[in-house]
């Protein structure tokens, strides 16, 4: 089993802002650790060490706390996007550095615990050019999905609504032959599932395989799915509450309850803070009351930005 992966993490995250206008979104925390420290230890510990992180939305969010790798038990390099190239565009630029013909397709927003020794096993079998890891489609309002045949073979792809009843969805691991981007020309943007993956199935049905399991996932694409993530990856391993990061500190006569605190934040005294996520370097004055909030550090010392929050 290729040991190399491409993690997606340049997306904007448009969908959980203001977060992402702190951090990129795998470098937010999710029960007591960056999102993306969770994804890179699940893959070192199926024996996938060998990473390439894609690279445009606040780099620096995850550069400081990945580095070379090494404290994860992996290496990792990185595959800089001058623009958003998409899931099809950025992998054939990050092809290279990737440096293997066949390697794993990971997102950066999606946390799972599939098989990926057995998806393997299945892809090797098949001879397919793409496996996708596929679970049944339960929230097909939600989800677009999969479409496959008797045989697995993926048949197309259907958006979210009625038609994505019984289809698959597609919980964002994939093993691919990197030859499949050969067509897209290097730095246009491009999709797989949507463009690249389309055509490739009318060229030739075989190319494109789903593997179905029961795994569990967590897609992180809004706020309430971040707030549902981190409190089920909390309970499974429980946290101080409030979750609190790097650097915080909390007067004694400050109330804060059911709450996520990033980095270097400060709550003053007597302050009050319920059901908020207060992000990196938010300076909470004395007596204040914040309640189901998105806290945001101001810009030259002042009150934080308050953002309501409807979890």
């Amino acid at each position: 089993m290729t040991r190399a992966a491409l993690v997606l993490t340049a997306g904007l995250g448009t969908r959980l802002r203001p977060l992402t206008d702190v951090r990129a979104k795998p470098a937010i925390p999710v029960g007591g650790q960056p999102m993306i420290h969770r994804i890179i230890r699940a893959l070192v510990a199926q024996g996938v060490d060998d990473l390439v992180l894609n690279l445009h939305h606040l780099p620096a969010t995850l550069t400081s706390i990945v580095g070379a790798g090494s404290d994860l038990g992996a290496r990792v390099r990185y595959s800089w996007e001058p623009a958003i190239l998409g899931s099809g565009g950025g992998p054939r630029i990050a092809q290279p550095i990737v440096g293997a013909r066949t390697f794993w397709i990971v997102n950066g927003d999606t946390l799972t615990d599939v098989d990926l020794a057995a998806l393997a096993a299945e892809h090797e079998a098949s001879a397919a050019r793409v496996t996708l890891a596929l679970v049944p489609n339960r929230e097909f309002t939600r989800y677009g999905g999969v479409r496959l045949d008797g045989d697995r073979r993926v048949v197309g792809f259907v958006k979210r609504g009625p038609a994505a009843e019984g289809t698959y969805h597609f919980i964002g691991v994939q093993l691919a032959d990197g030859s499949v981007f050969d067509g897209v020309r290097a730095g246009e943007a491009a999709s797989s599932i949507g463009g690249v993956y389309d055509a490739l199935i009318q060229d030739d049905p075989d190319a494109v395989r789903g593997f179905v399991s029961d795994a569990a996932f967590f897609d992180v694409g809004t706020v309430a799915d971040y707030w549902r993530t981190h409190e089920a990856f909390s309970a499974a391993a429980p946290l101080p509450s409030p979750a609190v990061g790097a650097g915080a500190v909390i007067d004694p006569t400050a109330r804060v309850v059911r709450s996520i605190l990033w980095d270097d934040v400060r709550v003053g005294a007597g302050a009050t803070v319920d059901q908020c996520i207060v992000t990196d370097r938010v300076a909470v004055p004395d007596t204040a009351v914040y309640r189901r909030s998105i806290l945001l550090a101001a810009a030259e010392g002042g009150d934080p930005t308050a953002v309501p929050m409807d979890v």
